[in-house]
Formats: C-alpha cells, structure tokens, sequence
C-alpha cells in the first residue's frame, strides 16, 4: 500500500520538511508514504476563487496517475477520526492492496467541487492549522495508525 499526500505549496521551512521525513522514513516498506508537492499559482489581491480553481486543476491533473486509489480530502469540515478509527481505515486499505490519496489544499483551502468529487472528506481538527503543520501531523498520525496495526510500542 502507499499513500499519497498531494499538498499545494512548495519550499517550506525547514523544520516541516524534517518532521515530515522522520515520519516518513519510520513508515514500512508496505505502507510507504510519499509527497507530492503541487506549486501555488501567483497570488494577487482580488479573485481568490480563481485561485482555488486553478488549484483544483493542478491536483485533478495529479490524481490521474492513481487510478484505484481511495481519495480523500483534508477538510475543517470533514469526518473526524481518532486515531483508532483512521488506524482501522489504513488495516482495510492495506488487506485490499488499495493506495489512499490524501489532499490538502493552499492557504484558501480546497475547491468545493474538487472536495466534493472526493470520495471521503476527514478532518484533523476542529482547529484551522497551518498548512506546513499539516503535513507533519498526518505524518505522525499516519505513522501512529501503524503502530496500532502492528502492535509497535510507540503508540501507548
């Protein structure tokens, strides 16, 4: 199984790419997480709806090389899973052999259609968190659901 986290922005400080690699390098070869980093387009004061669509149009570009996957929106809005119930989802993932693609949107957040063609939409948080810190804590809560499948002492 791999998952896919597709994630508009790109050159981010150093300490979110640090802590999103410790997290990926302690996934398996089995559960291998991987970023794909999708560039903002040029951002001007006024039309931030053309924006997020252009946005969109990047990530449905992206998506298309991952035919079967299971996708998923990170929304404010969306599902809230404790750790248990996004562990069991990984198990299930992972027993069909089934990829999962993971999107977060830039700083406005993702185009509604987009989110809505998706075929799950969960939530970190009810808190709005920064897009860099994102990508670190699904990092290690990615990681922490593996724990649990496999009984590894990290998680307690």
């Amino acid at each position: 199984m791999r998952i896919f986290l597709l994630a508009v922005g790109t050159r981010m400080p150093g300490w979110v790419n640090d802590g999103f690699a410790e997290y990926q390098k302690r996934l398996p070869p089995d559960m291998r997480l991987e970023l794909e980093e999708i560039p903002m387009p040029k951002r001007a004061k006024g039309d931030t709806a053309s924006l997020v669509r252009s946005e969109a149009e990047a990530i449905r570009k992206r998506l298309e090389k991952y035919p079967g996957a299971k996708t998923v929106a990170l929304e404010v809005r969306g599902r809230a899973l404790d750790t248990h119930a996004l562990s069991h989802k990984l198990g299930e993932l992972k027993d069909i052999g089934q990829d999962l693609v993971i999107l977060v949107g830039g700083p406005d957040g993702l185009c509604p259609k987009l989110s809505a063609q998706m075929q799950e939409r969960w939530s970190l948080s009810n808190l709005t968190l920064p897009h860099p810190l994102v990508r670190v804590l699904l990092a290690e809560q990615l990681y922490r659901g593996w724990t649990l499948l496999t009984g590894h002492p990290y998680h307690r």
